[in-house]
């Protein structure tokens, strides 16, 4: 077998409808579109979710979901993170921001989370610390400080 003698399988290609090309085609004058009528017009499809007129199923279904309003929210950063900063330094949400260690402080501040170990004695000034990281802070000769 080579590749020009490749063809299709009887019976699985048709030719296209030739629409619109006089009445002894049998689809000519109104090209199988019907009498007048919206959809018969150029340009006069409708969109998919047109009801008639009727409201809208995505608008007659309720609203789904809850926002709390009085959440927190808070930049996270983990232990690990700070071990960048040498012994005695004193890390401030600030101070993270301008080594791009942080993107931006949310709302609520900065929280200090427990994944990852710290060698050098830091003072850390945060909003919130998890209790792991407060250990490891302080395992390490450290200073946990809430803003």
């Amino acid at each position: 077998m080579k590749l020009h003698e490749l063809t299709p399988t009887p019976g699985s290609t048709h030719a296209k409808k030739r629409v619109g090309r006089g009445h002894g085609s049998g689809n000519g004058k109104t090209a199988g579109a019907g009498h007048k009528g919206q959809k018969a017009r150029s340009g006069g499809s409708l969109r998919i979710n047109f009801e008639g007129g009727q409201t809208p199923v995505i608008k007659r279904l309720r609203k789904m979901g809850f926002n709390n309003p009085t959440r927190k929210v808070y930049t996270t950063i983990n232990v690990s993170e700070l071990s960048r900063y040498k012994k005695g330094a004193v890390v401030t949400p600030e101070m993270l921001l301008e080594d791009k260690v942080v993107k931006n402080i949310a709302k609520n501040g900065l929280k200090v989370l427990g994944n990852g170990e710290l060698t050098d004695a830091i003072t850390v000034k945060a909003h919130k610390f998890t209790g792991a990281a407060l250990e490891k802070i302080q395992a390490a000769g450290g200073q946990a400080e809430v803003l």
